[in-house]
């Protein structure tokens, strides 16, 4: 048998609260997304005030970084280099925005993490502070 380890809900919970938290204090609204190891939604908030199109961009970055392990920023730099569109990967769930961040533990992917709503680095400026904050 082959054990999955993941982000636990309880787990998924924290970093919500977190990256709101940090949304808070520069008074600006976010929509934050959690999924486990293979992109399934664990947790999900979309603050008062966030353009509602955040709601889908953020699972769509926690989805995608934890499904190819790598950031979302690298993932669209690497679409722009070798000149492919989102369509090649025929995965409607894949994004190239930066802010989407996968979890690791152990040097194992636990998750990813996505936030929208800001600049793509403040999105990931809140996903990596809410990480070190759950997972130090």
């Amino acid at each position: 048998m082959h054990t999955i380890q993941k982000v636990s809900a309880e787990e998924a919970l924290k970093l919500v609260a977190k990256a709101v938290e940090l949304a808070k204090e520069i008074d600006k609204s976010i929509a934050v997304a959690i999924t486990g190891t293979e992109g399934e939604l664990i947790s999900f908030l979309r603050m008062d005030g966030a353009n509602p199109a955040t709601a889908q961009i953020a699972q769509s970055k926690a989805y995608t970084s934890a499904r190819d392990w790598k950031s979302t920023r690298s993932m669209g730099e690497f679409m722009r280099t070798v000149n492919r569109e989102q369509g090649y990967w025929t995965d409607t769930g894949i994004t190239g925005f930066g802010g989407g961040l996968p979890i690791v533990q152990n040097e194992k992917v636990i998750g990813g993490i996505g936030i929208s709503g800001l600049t793509e680095s403040e999105d990931e400026r809140i996903a990596e502070e809410a990480i070190a904050a759950v997972f130090p």
